[in-house]
């Protein structure tokens, strides 16, 4: 039995890639996220891990609200770029981008994307620098019917890199 850590092994585990948005008191924002999957169907819940430091998590620990916008695999680095390796403190990562705001009124990108999900917070998991929010679903829309964007794509194709607040960075990132 071996004591140490693979990363090659951990950066097996397939994730896709998602802008997360909130919304309070009028500022907005949203981030790249790549640790988004269904939880249960009935009703449906959908978790995602976001980084403390993140404005992205301050809105939505106090919205109790966020959306998820599902990347497709069409859209370009400079337009990922924006929302994942931009601070929304300091920078308006939205007005860039075209949205909709559905029952909870965060903002919702439809640019690049494929699907939205409108969902309200209904658990919050702390994991030490993340936390898990678990949001269940108010609404949806189809966008269009292009592929999803995976992390992999991402990576190899449009050889993009990881930010040092994803869940799943690494030292050994390449």
């Amino acid at each position: 039995m071996s004591n140490t850590i693979d990363f090659d092994v951990i950066s097996s585990i397939q994730y896709g890639m998602f802008i997360v948005t909130s919304a309070m008191d009028g500022k907005m924002n949203g981030q790249i996220a790549t640790v988004v999957f269904q939880v249960t169907n009935n009703p449906i819940k959908i978790a995602t891990c976001i980084n403390k430091n993140n404005f992205t998590h301050e809105l939505m620990f106090n919205s109790k609200t966020f959306g998820i916008s599902i990347i497709s695999d069409k859209a370009n680095f400079n337009f990922i770029g924006n929302y994942g390796f931009k601070c929304g403190r300091n920078f308006d990562k939205i007005s860039g981008s075209h949205y909709k705001k559905l029952i909870t009124k965060v903002p919702l990108i439809v640019d690049n994307t494929i699907g939205i999900i409108d969902l309200l917070v209904v658990n919050l998991i702390d994991i030490g620098t993340h936390s898990l929010f678990i949001g269940e679903v108010c609404a949806t829309e189809k966008i269009n019917e292009d592929s999803a964007m995976t992390y992999d794509f991402y990576h190899n194709v449009i050889k993009g890199k990881t930010n040092k607040n994803a869940p799943n960075f690494n030292i050994n990132n390449k």
